[in-house]
């Protein structure tokens, strides 16, 4: 059975989309840390980062980094922080938090809410940096 980031590769499930290419998706995090908060992923589906092919995984970081420079761009943040828990949803996947402390990237802080118009808006701003 598809995981649900599958599902959202494939236009099933909506998303607001930052960037793709034959291999990688990112798209914005909908419990997000702080503005900005995207999730990137290789479109093969597999359960752990560290068992996708070092090359894959390699590219992936290449991938995350041009997602990463643009929301530092946009963003007003000290650094964007990356976070690999991968418990929550059986697919690899990377976290990139814009921070402006270290405390940012706690996953156990409150979420932050978001209309679907600011998400358009973040989605499309950080896709402008691109």
């Amino acid at each position: 059975m598809p995981t649900i980031f599958t599902k959202i590769i494939n236009g099933e499930i909506p998303c607001y989309k930052i960037a793709e290419d034959d291999r990688f998706f990112a798209f914005l995090d909908i419990n997000p840390l702080s503005e900005g908060h995207t999730l990137v992923i290789p479109k093969q589906e597999t359960d752990y980062l560290f068992d996708l092919d070092d090359q894959l995984l390699a590219d992936m970081m290449v991938f995350a980094k041009k997602i990463a420079v643009a929301q530092k761009k946009v963003i007003e943040c000290k650094r964007v922080g990356i976070a690999v828990l991968g418990l929550e949803v059986p697919h690899a996947h990377i976290h990139l938090v814009p921070l402006q402390a270290e405390t940012d990237l706690s996953f156990s802080k409150p979420k932050l809410k978001f209309t679907q118009e600011e998400f358009i808006a973040i989605a499309e701003k950080i896709k402008g940096a691109l």
